[in-house]
């Protein structure tokens, strides 16, 4: 009993720091950043990140456009005119809308800048998002309201005031939980890899000869380490920093030992062998 309350006590604070990790996430993820005027006459931009593909250095924007007040027909279904959104210099492409037609969801990429997927999982990455809007030739106000849906990724956005236009600059990062579960694996790669050498140690300096269970077990542990570092969210490359920090050097270790365990094997059984064969041969 003794033994079994302070192991109570860290599972409640463990589920209860893992609670309010995941609320604050949560939270993080639902802001709704907002720049931009607030005039009547306004033409809003939702723009909500459905997908970051680091490997491709960009992200997959979905944008819904909704003029207001005297630039709007039937409720914001259409504009009364032609209506243009130039994007920032990251945006691939700028969206254009006909007069009096309802307005469809656009799927953009934003390219990005800085950071590179083989710091996986403390990558880093900054891109502009910014919307200017041209109704009938001439530039209107106009509002973002910008959030993210990509759970792998937790953005900070920091607004540019602008009468005219809304424009905002993002920091992406590794979200929380992906970054805890990295480091968790790097942790279980080098305990498995000081296991294997303990183990390795034991049946070397203790004379065990080929004990097929334990190098069994050594080499599920070298091929089950490479799967279970192909579960790592977001699919890193090779030779990202998870690898360079844990995963290369565990294999190495596990290989190295797996070898040396057999050749020390191998010999402890030939020369035990020769030992049995010795007084037979007398």
């Amino acid at each position: 009993m003794a033994v079994l309350l302070p192991v109570a006590v860290l599972i409640l604070v463990a589920v209860s720091v893992g609670s309010w990790l995941q609320f604050a996430e949560q939270q993080a993820g639902e802001t709704v950043h907002t720049v931009g005027s607030s005039a009547a006459d306004r033409v809003d931009v939702e723009a909500v990140v459905q997908r970051v593909d680091a490997a491709a250095r960009e992200l997959e924007l979905r944008v819904w456009v909704t003029p207001r007040g005297t630039l709007a027909e039937a409720e914001g279904a259409a504009p009364v005119a032609d209506l243009s959104l130039q994007t920032s210099g990251a945006t691939l492409g700028d969206l254009e809308f006909t007069a009096h037609e309802r307005l469809e969801t656009r799927d953009v990429q934003v390219a990005l800048a800085g950071g590179s997927i083989s710091d996986y999982p403390f990558d880093t990455y900054e891109t502009d998002i910014g919307f200017r809007a041209m109704l009938g030739g001439k530039q209107v106000p106009v509002r973002l309201l910008f959030s993210n849906n990509d759970t792998l990724f937790s953005i900070s956005a920091r607004p540019t005031p602008s009468p005219q236009e809304a424009v905002v600059t993002l920091r992406l990062s590794r979200s929380g939980s992906l970054l805890v579960f990295a480091v968790f694996m790097m942790v279980v790669m080098w305990a498995l890899a000081a296991s294997v050498l303990l183990g390795a140690w034991y049946l070397t300096t203790r004379g065990k000869g080929l004990v097929w269970p334990a190098l069994a077990w050594m080499a599920a542990t070298l091929f089950a380490l490479a799967a279970f570092r192909n579960t790592a969210p977001g699919t890193p490359p090779i030779g990202c920093v998870l690898d360079w920090f844990a995963f290369l050097w565990a294999e190495t270790v596990i290989a190295l030992c797996l070898i040396t365990v057999v050749v020390t094997g191998v010999r402890t059984a030939l020369r035990e062998d020769d030992e049995n064969r010795a007084p037979s041969a007398g």
